[in-house]
């Protein structure tokens, strides 16, 4: 599998100069249909290593084991070949250390906005003291602009404040990593730029290891310190693409920046036989 970059860019990205906190080792995943007595394989002979701090974008056409993947690091999927670590010890299982952020927002309508975040720590040994809870609590909300909303319930907000919760409720439990699947992905455009925005101050000041499933490739170059573009399934790296991008990437007009057309047109070309799909070159059946 191909690892190369599509820069040489002296500034190092975000956390890739941190150690690695997470490893994949040749893993191959897939599911079996005991009552076909088949196995569908989603991802084959993939190695990847995240680093400590950064935020890992990862593009791809649907199918292609973009979620099978971070489910891998986040314990519910084992792989069938290969290994999964973090900070150097395999994982066996889901763990605080992880959160998980949905597409679907996944809240509890009967709950309120600060009941929902505060479900995150219910089940947490040892489990934070009341005093904690309420201060991560309202340190969450304010990151994620929704002070004053602690009493509304689920049904009373827009999508991209139900998703809001949804990304409160992960940093609330002071995760090392944030597994995020299409998480702008049920919101309208507009709201899915500005929610990428103040994202991307939230991991400014969080500093949290991201890994960031999406099919936008804007989306990915926007926020990414890297990129992986992963080929049809079974899933293999393509390509790990630098992004050599100033931050902050809202504070400056980074879409109209020509390296970003760069990178961005670098991205569609991998991804592009995908897209029609065509068997890209080089590629193994």
């Amino acid at each position: 599998m191909p690892n190369a970059t599509a820069s040489t860019s002296a500034d190092t990205p975000r956390g890739l100069d941190g150690d690695i906190l997470v490893r994949a080792e040749h893993v191959t995943a897939g599911y079996d249909n005991k009552r076909e007595r088949t196995r569908l394989i989603a991802l084959r002979d993939v190695s990847l290593d995240v680093h400590r701090g950064e935020f890992l974008a990862i593009v791809g056409p649907s199918g292609c084991g973009k979620t099978t993947f971070i489910n891998m690091i986040g314990g519910f999927v084992k792989p069938l070949r290969g290994t999964i670590t973090m900070d150097g010890k395999p994982v066996d299982g889901p763990a605080a250390d992880r959160a998980m952020v949905f597409q679907d927002y996944a809240l509890l309508p009967w709950r309120t906005v600060e009941s929902n975040v505060a479900f995150a720590m219910e089940n947490r040994r040892p489990r934070p003291s009341k005093s904690d809870q309420r201060e991560r609590i309202d340190e969450a909300l304010e990151m994620v602009g929704l002070r004053g909303f602690e009493k509304s319930y689920p049904h009373e907000l827009s999508g991209g404040m139900r998703q809001r919760v949804g990304i409160a409720r992960a940093l609330v439990t002071q995760p090392t990593i944030l597994l995020m699947d299409e998480p702008f992905g049920a919101v309208d455009a507009m709201t899915r730029e500005a929610m990428q925005a103040e994202f991307e101050k939230i991991i400014a000041k969080t500093r949290q290891t991201v890994v960031f499933i999406t099919h936008s490739i804007d989306e990915a170059v926007t926020l990414g310190d890297r990129v992986v573009v992963v080929s049809s399934r079974p899933g293999q790296v393509r390509e790990i693409v630098d992004i050599d991008l100033p931050r902050s990437r809202f504070d400056a007009d980074v879409k109209g920046n020509v390296r970003f057309s760069e990178l961005r047109e670098h991205i569609w070309g991998l991804l592009s036989d995908e897209a029609l799909g065509a068997k890209p070159k080089g590629m193994k059946s």
